[in-house]
């Protein structure tokens, strides 16, 4: 595709600060695009990952973010946000068995501790 080119353009730097305008300008598809070749470069980078995840999220591409927020799990079990946004994401899977120990974890993380 020609239009990939601009996608792929400047440094991981500049994609990354294109990436985070388009997420901020709720362009999800977009800023999904571009993260992915950026997680694909350089998979370690939680905050890559993180936003393609919230991108997949936000535009219900959530099998998707699934897989994101675990590979960022799997590296990090205590990636507070990571694991709240799981347990988002399994809800709005319809799955709130699964999604429940997920967001008890985080607001435990988060300091929030409930009787």
């Amino acid at each position: 595709m020609s239009d990939d080119t601009y996608y792929e353009f400047g440094t991981a730097a500049e994609r990354w600060d294109r990436a985070q305008l388009f997420f901020e300008a709720k362009e999800y598809l977009t800023a999904a695009r571009i993260l992915r070749g950026l997680v694909d470069e350089v998979p370690e980078q939680t905050a890559q990952r993180l936003l393609l995840a919230r991108s997949y999220y936000h535009s219900a591409q959530l099998g998707r973010a699934e897989t994101e927020l675990r590979a960022i799990l799997d590296r990090d079990p205590v990636e507070q946000y990571a694991r709240m946004m799981l347990g988002r994401t399994l809800e709005r899977q319809n799955r709130p068995d699964e999604a429940a120990p997920h967001l008890r974890m985080a607001a435990a993380m988060a300091g929030e501790f409930t009787d």
